[in-house]
């Protein structure tokens, strides 16, 4: 209890005051991050770690390790998030795009050793990640208001609740402890932690340099990239599926 009442004090003194004039107003509610003196606390504190811990061991990894190596590396952890993308393609009713997890899994678990081989790409069946995240905005859950997550960075309540979500559907979340082989977890997450970002070296640098204001730049690039996760790239303007399930009035189906 003491704990759920620290986090409600939090929130209510990190929250930015609402305007009054009507153009303001707009513009705060265009921006959804009623919390922005606490996100940019956070926001600062991830920052200032990734500086001195994570930039850098990204960057000794980017030059040590050989361009095909780090491949291997991401399509082995790839392979690994088979069982969630998998769950969440069908979750979503996706049975197309499940079809496509299902089968790069067997390719890339046996000729392409042990996922550290892209194999199925070769076939025409193109990697596609999915999260429980994705799967709730299908389902036509909101997204609620912007948050950054300490160490865990750009997120929203919908958001936070898809990582809690993924975490027990994959099947190494329970295997792995069962054996004492509960760090390999914690490697694992590391690795993609460091993988992820030495692939953003030179793209974060150059955002960081050029935005007036870094933050409200990556919260806007964040809410972007999902936006454009969830609907699977199509255009904003398209009509989904789930449009069409709902309203079949609603044009041709796509």
């Amino acid at each position: 209890m003491a704990a759920v009442g620290f986090a409600l004090l939090t929130l209510t003194y990190g929250c930015a005051a609402v305007p009054t004039d009507p153009d303001e107003k707009a513009a705060y509610d265009e921006r959804n991050d009623p919390y922005e003196p606490m996100n940019r606390y956070f926001f600062d504190l991830n920052n200032a770690m990734d500086e001195l811990v994570l930039k850098p061991f990204a960057g000794w990894y980017y030059i040590l390790l050989p361009n095909f190596a780090q491949d291997g590396v991401r399509n082995a952890l790839n392979n690994l998030r088979t069982p969630v993308i998998l769950g969440n393609d069908l979750l979503q009713g996706d049975l197309d795009r499940a079809g496509i997890t299902l089968a790069r899994f067997f390719i890339n678990s046996t000729l392409g050793i042990a996922g550290l081989f892209d194999v199925a790409s070769e076939f025409g069946l193109i990697y596609h990640d999915e999260d429980f995240g994705q799967t709730l905005a299908v389902w036509g859950t909101g997204e609620g208001p912007y948050l950054v997550l300490p160490i865990l960075g750009p997120s929203n309540p919908r958001d936070a609740t898809g990582r809690g979500v993924d975490m027990a559907m994959d099947p190494l979340t329970w295997i792995l402890p069962m054996y004492d082989l509960g760090y390999l977890g914690y490697i694992r997450a590391g690795l993609d932690a460091v993988d992820l970002r030495a692939r953003n070296l030179k793209t974060l640098d150059e955002i960081k340099q050029g935005a007036i204001d870094y933050y409200a730049t990556i919260r806007s690039l964040y809410r972007q990239h999902r936006n454009d996760e969830i609907r699977n790239g199509a255009p904003p303007d398209s009509v989904s599926v789930l449009d069409y399930i709902t309203d079949p009035q609603t044009s041709e189906a796509p």
